[in-house]
C-alpha cells in the first residue's frame, strides 16, 4: 500500500501538506527560522504521529476489552542532537490514564501490544531513537 501526500510552498516558510483522510495540516517555521509559527514544526509533527499512532492503537483496544477510562492522553518528551542533521535520539513517552475503575493490567495490556506489536511509527522511530515508554494510572477517588 502506498500513502500519497502533496506538500505546497505557500509562500516565505510556510507549506500546505494534504493526507491521504483529505484532511490538510500547515507547517511553518519559528520566528527564529524566519517563519511566522502559523503551522507544525516538522519534528514535532513526528512527535505527534508517534503518539497518535499508539493512542490509536490503545483506543481501539480499550474499546474491544470495555474498559472504563475517563481520560487517556500521550506525553513525549524528545531529545534532539546537536549536530545537523538534527534527530531525536532520546524519547520518553508516557500514558497517562485517568478513572475511577482503571483494570492497570488490561490497560498495561493495551500499551505493550501498541509498543511491541502494533505501532508502525514505534518501529520507525526504532531505528534511530532509544525509545522510554512509562505508563500512569490516575485513580481518581472522588
Amino acid at each position: 500500500m502506498t500513502n500519497h501526500i502533496t506538500t505546497t510552498w505557500l509562500g516565505n516558510m510556510k507549506f500546505e501538506s494534504t493526507n491521504p483522510s483529505g484532511h490538510q495540516l500547515f507547517i511553518d517555521a519559528g520566528p527564529e527560522n524566519d517563519g511566522h509559527g502559523e503551522g507544525y514544526r516538522p519534528k514535532a509533527l513526528m512527535l505527534s504521529a508517534l503518539a497518535g499512532c499508539s493512542g490509536l492503537d490503545v483506543a481501539s483496544i480499550i474499546k474491544k476489552m470495555k474498559l472504563k477510562v475517563d481520560d487517556f492522553k500521550i506525553e513525549i518528551d524528545a531529545n534532539l542532537t546537536e549536530e545537523h542533521p538534527k534527530i531525536y535520539d532520546k524519547v520518553i513517552m508516557e500514558f497517562h490514564f485517568f478513572g475511577k475503575e482503571l483494570n492497570e493490567q488490561k490497560l498495561q495490556k493495551a500499551v505493550d501490544l501498541s509498543v511491541e506489536k502494533y505501532c508502525g511509527v514505534m518501529e520507525m522511530f526504532r531505528q534511530f531513537s532509544e525509545l522510554t515508554i512509562q505508563t500512569h494510572f490516575h485513580n481518581n477517588q472522588s
